[in-house]
């Protein structure tokens, strides 16, 4: 992922092209028959009216059966739209306030790093991106700290029940008109589930359709929206909620393996909750309407599969490891899946001069660079995960974005940290604060995490976003931003 952009990808593949190209086929199928239904319905009405109509009865019931069967087939397979009614991003209170020179004095309370490694995170934190207004779970504030199951289950009913109780204020829609729930949060999974505390306090009906997602690192947010997604395709009429969380209480890791120290330095405490329909009538006040899924996952390639990883260290404490190839790795799952999306979403001149470039390297062996499509002629706004520092300046070189479009990334990762998967919606959440959101507006979340995986999902704007009329985390504080980030 760090190589120039002028030279391109070189991992892009035939077999990832035809992959975009199959999806936008399938979805066009169903463009291409309403010219025919109309052309089969004008000859209907020619026949009916035809002086002689009774020499054409079986030309007319032939063509009235056709109309007919293509009509059914239209409204019985194509899919149906996916509405984004509302979300909601939790934001901590003062007390759960950690700044990085606090951060540094807990480390030094714990008692279990070494003065080497204690001058590592800090040189990590002050690279890292972050701000001084970051939060973090109060049972690692304590002096000392006190993680265990109690605080972490705390930590995230604070999180997940407070993004929740945002959001159904904000929709008004009741927990028991929520027919689906999935939640997604990686390295905390108890029992019952995650899912099973949000059934339990909200007291949800008895046949919501509940899923519980985990060890899927910070790309799970966007597999949580396709899989939504792909349950509003079956059950007609639904409200889906999805919850996107990590739980840092029983993560902090207390040894020296200094290739799991860097989590320690990045991840802070944060969640999302978003509301989905398939219903017609949400489309008035939805905000937007999901428009591709894209996943890629690279697990199949041991140094994708090993480059994020819980295990333990040599003095038997638990951290999740991140491998010196973690960036390559990233690289290869972002053009993997930027192949596929691209002939979904790019204009036709930019899939044109991909292609043609494509076949003259591949087919013809011809000597010539590859040509990068310009994704910004493809969206207005970029919510990429706000991973760390490094991750978001690779992205912006070799997607050749600018400060304006990274800014919700960097921006998030300064006041809020790596929340794992619910950084997308703090991203949007800003967007939104800025008055930026506009109607018809496209906005593209991309998102990596441990397997390895990297997702995408595209968002069209369904209305002006009124920053006036909006309650999200930025609110107060939105006249203070964008920040000078020091070099």
């Amino acid at each position: 992922m760090g190589e120039d952009k002028k030279q391109g990808p070189n991992l892009v593949k035939l077999k990832y092209v035809k992959v975009g190209y199959h999806y936008m086929i399938s979805h066009a199928m169903y463009l291409l028959l309403l010219p025919l239904l109309q052309i089969l319905l004008t000859v209907d009405l020619t026949l009916l009216y035809n002086d002689h109509l009774k020499s054409n009865l079986p030309s007319v019931a032939a063509c009235s059966a056709l109309t007919a069967l293509l009509a059914t087939l239209y409204f019985t397979t194509r899919p149906r739209r996916v509405y984004l009614v509302d979300f909601a991003c939790y934001k901590p209170g003062e007390e759960v306030m950690c700044s990085k020179e606090m951060f540094m004095d807990q480390s030094r309370r714990a008692g279990c790093f070494t003065e080497e490694n204690l001058e590592f995170q800090r040189k990590i934190l002050e690279r890292s991106g972050l701000g001084q207004k970051t939060y973090f779970p109060e049972a690692l504030l304590r002096v000392p700290a006190d993680p265990c199951m109690a605080e972490a289950r705390k930590e995230a009913e604070m999180v997940m029940f407070g993004a929740i109780d945002e959001l159904l204020a904000k929709t008004g829609v009741k927990a028991k008109d929520i027919g689906i729930l999935v939640v997604n949060c990686s390295l905390f999974n108890p029992t019952p589930s995650l899912s099973a505390m949000v059934v339990n306090h909200y007291k949800m009906r008895g046949n919501v359709l509940s899923y519980n997602l985990g060890g899927m690192g910070c790309s799970a947010g966007l597999i949580s929206i396709d899989l939504a997604k792909q349950l509003l395709q079956v059950h007609s009429n639904s409200y889906a909620m999805v919850v996107s969380m990590e739980n840092i209480t029983l993560n902090w890791y207390f040894g020296n393996n200094r290739s799991m120290l860097v989590s320690n330095c990045i991840f802070r405490m944060g969640g999302a909750a978003i509301l989905l329909s398939n219903r017609p009538s949400e489309r008035r006040r939805a905000k937007y309407q999901l428009i591709h899924t894209v996943r890629t996952h690279k697990g199949a390639d041991d140094r994708s599969y090993g480059c994020v990883f819980q295990e333990e260290d040599d003095s038997k404490r638990v951290g999740v490891a991140l491998s010196k190839d973690v960036m390559a790795v990233a690289g290869e799952a972002l053009k993997t899946n930027i192949t596929t999306l691209g002939p979904l979403v790019l204009p036709m001149s930019e899939q044109l001069l991909f292609f043609l470039t494509l076949v003259a390297r591949k087919v013809f062996k011809m000597q010539i660079k590859p040509y990068i499509p310009d994704f910004k002629l493809a969206f207005e706004h970029f919510c990429i995960h706000a991973g760390g520092r490094a991750v978001l300046d690779e992205l912006e070189k070799n997607l050749d974005l600018t400060h304006w479009q990274m800014e919700p990334s960097r921006m998030t990762l300064y006041r809020f940290g790596n929340t794992s998967s619910s950084s997308l919606w703090y991203e949007l959440a800003y967007t939104e604060a800025k008055g930026r959101i506009r109607r018809g507006d496209r906005t593209w979340q991309i998102a990596f995490g441990s397997g390895f995986k990297c997702n995408s999902a595209v968002w069209r704007a369904l209305r002006n976003v009124d920053p006036a009329k909006e309650k999200n985390p930025w609110m107060d504080e939105i006249a203070d931003f964008p920040v000078k980030l020091p070099n």
